[in-house]
């Protein structure tokens, strides 16, 4: 058995199975077993795999259990030291696989490492979920090391360099398997989108480090399973937006974090109206209504969490509010950001 194994989660995406999965094979590593878990899938993607790939291990699901219980369910079933979680809407380069568990193996204390990660369509272009690197501010809104908000910077080597950040993209990280299985995996009731903001939050509540390693580059389509104007990914993407800052934000002040967070989510709601997406503000009063039914339960994770925490890793955490950046001081690069905003380890 290889020490690593770079896990595909599949939902209906045969097209992108039969898009990508020959180059994985061919340009991951000898020293990396490829692993696909099927998501209870109701294309053809068993029978394409079974043709096609029947050297690879495939772990049937019984159901759909998202991104995060999909994960979790399937990666029970490994013996793996190191997973490499990769969307199956990933073109990959030669050996990509290497330089990622190489900085994961560096030390005991890193536990997650992403790549650069470019747009499959636009390869001199950043890709939206995770370009090169993941951060968050003090509101809790994620972005990335070239892109803030929608605005995605084209790549011209300015961020080539490995450095801590605060969270690996899920499009394609790699992890220890026994932190992820110590940490409990992902957050199933998440089901989908920010999981691994909000694991990599709680592998530094306990002061592990999470990198990005731009020496690898992958190419990622993007809105694989649900695109950018998806109302359910509004839903889901706002939802867990107040469940990973109620679960993980430090100290008593959490829920004055939360009232800010409200009252912009509000704004962006009225922003979606104006610009006549009216379903997609309805999704955000959906969101704000499914998470407050659900406090207790949330709030419940929240004593367990801060009750376990022993030293936080603050690195990648942006001590200010990106929304001012953005949109009063019309900062739009990430290297146009106050450094000195930035905590570091």
């Amino acid at each position: 058995m290889s020490a690593t194994a770079a896990v595909i989660l599949n939902y209906n995406g045969k097209s992108f199975l039969e898009k990508f999965l020959h180059d994985v094979v061919e340009k991951t590593s000898a020293n990396t077993e490829i692993v696909v878990i099927d998501n209870h899938s109701t294309d053809d993607s068993i029978a394409y795999l079974k043709e096609h790939f029947p050297q690879l291990v495939c772990i049937q699901l019984e159901e759909n259990l998202g991104y995060a219980g999909g994960y979790n369910e399937g990666l029970k079933q490994l013996q793996h030291d190191n997973f490499i979680l990769l969307n199956s809407d990933i073109e990959v380069s030669k050996n990509w696989d290497i330089p990622l568990i190489e900085k994961l193996e560096h030390s005991s204390k890193i536990a997650a490492v992403q790549p650069k990660i470019l747009a499959y369509h636009n390869q001199q272009q950043f890709e939206y979920a995770g370009a090169s690197g993941g951060y968050i501010d003090r509101e809790y809104f994620p972005f990335c090391r070239g892109r803030i908000f929608g605005i995605v910077e084209e790549d011209h080597s300015q961020y080539e360099s490995a450095e801590q950040v605060f969270w690996a993209s899920g499009a394609c990280f790699a992890v220890k398997a026994a932190l992820f299985t110590e940490f409990g995996g992902f957050d199933a009731d998440f089901f989908a989108h920010m999981e691994e903001i909000d694991l990599c939050h709680r592998f530094k509540n306990k002061g592990y480090q999470v990198w990005v390693e731009p020496k690898s580059t992958v190419y990622h389509v993007g809105g694989g399973t649900l695109d950018m104007m998806n109302p359910r990914k509004t839903f889901l993407n706002y939802r867990n937006g107040l469940a990973l800052l109620v679960k993980n934000a430090p100290g008593s002040n959490y829920k004055a974090r939360l009232t800010t967070r409200l009252l912009l989510d509000g704004l962006s709601a009225i922003n979606f109206v104006l610009r006549g997406l009216p379903q997609h503000a309805l999704q955000i009063w959906k969101a704000h209504r499914a998470f407050f039914k659900n406090w207790d339960h949330w709030l419940e994770k929240r004593q367990e969490i801060q009750a376990d925490t022993t030293y936080r890793n603050r690195s990648g955490y942006y001590h200010g509010s990106i929304i001012y950046q953005y949109f009063v001081r019309r900062k739009r690069k990430y290297s146009q950001l106050p450094k000195h905003r930035f905590s570091q380890e």
